[in-house]
């Protein structure tokens, strides 16, 4: 005799559910992350620019190909890069940090002529800074570290004044890729005192 199974109708719109659930998961949305200036960076913060202001133009700012793509990128102790897929700049990478560094400079030179690279002709500038970065990059809840040589140029250019290799770290403090964003925004802070003191130094006719 054939013998059949009948499944209660409620145990079978389960499975369908169950199944349709599985099969629509849910996104984690992205966060987007932008690089900023530190205020502060003289104490006369508030000094008003005069018409002998410098005028500095910074870049061309090179940066590495792992540091060129949408994704915050971080290390680990043993010195493996990880992507993260849902913490990313908010614009390109090298687009913020040149933004950054002129903003920085700008306050610290006391001097609103300062613009990023073409759109401040070197020719026409007192001073050219070219910046390489080498490494941008830090744990999450350990240190942020920036690596970079830097150049600073007169003569519209055509001549090279001065030259470092700056290496900083910061410590994000806490874990989490706010934090790490922040630790990094204070190093470039740090590599634009740098590159404004060395500016001064030169300025007065002294070695930097």
């Amino acid at each position: 005799m054939e013998k059949r199974f009948c499944f209660p109708v409620g145990c079978i719109m389960l499975g369908v559910w169950v199944l349709l659930l599985s099969g629509c998961g849910h996104t984690q949305p992205s966060r987007f992350y932008l690089l900023q200036s530190i205020p502060g960076m003289e104490k006369d913060k508030h000094a008003a620019t005069n018409g002998q202001s410098l005028t500095i133009c910074v870049g061309p700012v090179m940066i590495p190909k792992y540091l060129d793509r949408p994704q915050i990128v971080t290390t680990t102790k043993t010195s493996e890069l990880k992507l993260a897929e849902f913490d990313r700049w908010a614009e390109p990478f090298k687009d913020n940090f040149s933004r950054v560094l002129t903003e920085n400079l700008s306050e610290a030179l006391e001097t609103d002529r300062v613009a990023v690279f073409p759109r401040e002709s070197a020719a026409s500038s007192d001073y050219q800074i070219i910046v390489t970065v080498i490494r941008f990059d830090g744990e999450s809840g350990g240190n942020a570290v920036l690596s970079a040589r830097w150049s600073i140029y007169g003569e519209g250019g055509k001549k090279e004044l001065f030259s470092k290799k700056s290496d900083l770290s910061e410590p994000a403090g806490v874990q989490g890729y706010e934090a790490l964003v922040s630790a990094q925004s204070r190093m470039i802070a740090g590599l634009s005192k740098e590159i404004a003191g060395a500016i001064k130094a030169l300025g007065q006719g002294k070695t930097p």
